[in-house]
Order: structure tokens, then C-alpha cells, then sequence
């Protein structure tokens, strides 16, 4: 435990529920993955029926703030940042990452992305993993990948696939 295990509390059990997301963060193996792949069950529907993005916005904004609270709260009874247990924020990150999905491909790749992005941490992701503490903390982190994984996955989609697509249909012709 670190320094700032002498003001452990008690995790409510709300937090520890929102916070694993239901479970999914207990997984002994790759809590994060298994959290990430766990959200598909809420983004998937909602980006399969194409639900307006600002929704799916105002949704992940919601678990954005729940999670916040959640995570704060587990971060403070057992002691330490970022436990691992903790998932809502992959479930925020996946949220943003799939904002304008609306087919299996892009869930999977979006997925894919997000994760790269949230086991590299790049710049400033990184940044923000090390010096932002708390709730906040173990929420902004998973934000910041999104953003990256959100920007690659619409340039692979709106500017690299229609190139291909087109590249390959005046060959076709």
C-alpha cells in the first residue's frame, strides 16, 4: 500500500458495483480488457441502432461523473490510486471511443484502439496517469486514450477505408 493508506475507509458497495462495473473488474486476468469488452453489452445497442452521438455523449458524461464518485470511493478504502479493479473508466473511454460507431467493424476496431491507448499512454496520457490523483484521476486517463483512439478510428473509417474502397472499385472497372 502507499503513503496514503492510513486514511482507508470503508468502500461502499455502490462503488465497488459501478466501479467494477458490475463485476466485470474482478476478472483476475486483464480487468481492463474484460471491463472494455464487458461495456460492448451497453455501447454495442446503442451504436447498433444508431442512437444520436450527443446521447451516447450525454451517457458517457453521466458515468463519466457516477464513476468519478465510484472510483474516489474505492481509491480511498483500499488505499491506493487506481486499482485495478476499477473499469468504469474503460467503460467511459470505450463510451467516447465508439461515439460514432454504427457496425460490429467499427466496435471491434474501436475496441482494438482503445485498448492500445490505454495500455501505451501516450503523451499526455501518461501525463495525466502519473500526476492526477483520485477519482478524477483514475477517470481522466481512460478520456484522454479515447480521444486518440476516437481520432483514429475516424480517419480510418471517413478518409482510409473510402480510399481503399475507391482505389479498389476503379481497378474493378
Amino acid at each position: 500500500m502507499d503513503a496514503g493508506s492510513d486514511r482507508r475507509t470503508t468502500t461502499p458497495a455502490w462503488a465497488v458495483v459501478v466501479g467494477t462495473f458490475g463485476g466485470a473488474g474482478l476478472s483476475p486476468k486483464a480487468p481492463g480488457t474484460v471491463g472494455s469488452i464487458a461495456s460492448l453489452a451497453l455501447w454495442a445497442p446503442l451504436a447498433l441502432v444508431d442512437v444520436a452521438w450527443w446521447w451516447r455523449l450525454a451517457l458517457a458524461a453521466a458515468l463519466f461523473a457516477l464513476g468519478t464518485l465510484a472510483a474516489e470511493a474505492v481509491v480511498r478504502g483500499e488505499g491506493r490510486q487506481d486499482p485495478q479493479k476499477v473499469v468504469i473508466d474503460e467503460v467511459v473511454g470505450m463510451g467516447l471511443t465508439l461515439l460514432f460507431a454504427s457496425s460490429w467493424t467499427s466496435l471491434a476496431l474501436g475496441t482494438v484502439l482503445f485498448r492500445v491507448f490505454d495500455i501505451t499512454k501516450p503523451w499526455p496520457v501518461s501525463l495525466a496517469d502519473r500526476r492526477v490523483k483520485g477519482g478524477f484521476g483514475v477517470m481522466l486517463d481512460d478520456v484522454l486514450a479515447a480521444g486518440y483512439a476516437l481520432s483514429l478510428l475516424l480517419l480510418i473509417e471517413r478518409v482510409l477505408w473510402p480510399l481503399v474502397a475507391a482505389r479498389f472499385a476503379g481497378a474493378a472497372a
